[in-house]
């Protein structure tokens, strides 16, 4: 199950864990044959640009789209890489969710075979968090990773 925390006025944090070594949820997160397979990938949503530098000071460019030809999209650039236990990186929406961008870090904690991801998203103000976090992206967010639950069981 997704959790949803939130810390200071500017900060939330996602964290759930998966039935999978580290180094699988991390190239679930990382390379883009995996993610175009879970991320976001529901109620009629494809995600059709997946572009990932993983390096630091590359980018990545991520963009959905439905049947209507309505678009998602979202990018940001690597200022940290420790493969396979952390990545930090900037997040920017091409739609106004909210305003400015947020610096996420998504750490990657492995304990007797799972591992717990845990990502802290900082905002620029204390109304792009709760914008954020009103937004509906806890649902989202746990509907994708109960798809990569399913591709990390096929996996394992």
């Amino acid at each position: 199950m997704t959790h949803v925390s939130t810390s200071g006025d500017r900060i939330l944090i996602v964290t759930r864990t998966f039935r999978a070594p580290r180094q699988l949820v991390y190239d679930a997160y990382t390379q883009p044959e995996l993610l175009k397979r879970w991320l976001g990938v529901r109620n009629g949503w494809t995600f059709d640009v997946c572009e990932v530098d993983l390096r630091v000071g590359g980018a990545y460019r991520w963009v959905w789209r439905n049947a209507k030809g309505n678009e998602l999209g979202l990018s940001g650039v690597y200022k940290e890489i420790t493969a396979p236990e952390r990545i930090v990186c900037t997040e920017k929406f091409d739609q106004p969710w909210y305003p400015g961008e947020a610096l996420n870090t998504v750490d990657f904690l492995e304990h007797n075979g799972q591992t717990t991801l845990s990502i802290t998203m900082e905002y620029e103000s204390k109304e792009a968090r709760d914008g954020a976090a009103q937004s509906g992206m806890e649902r989202g967010m746990e509907e994708s990773f109960a798809v990569l639950d399913a591709i990390l069981a096929e996996t394992n």
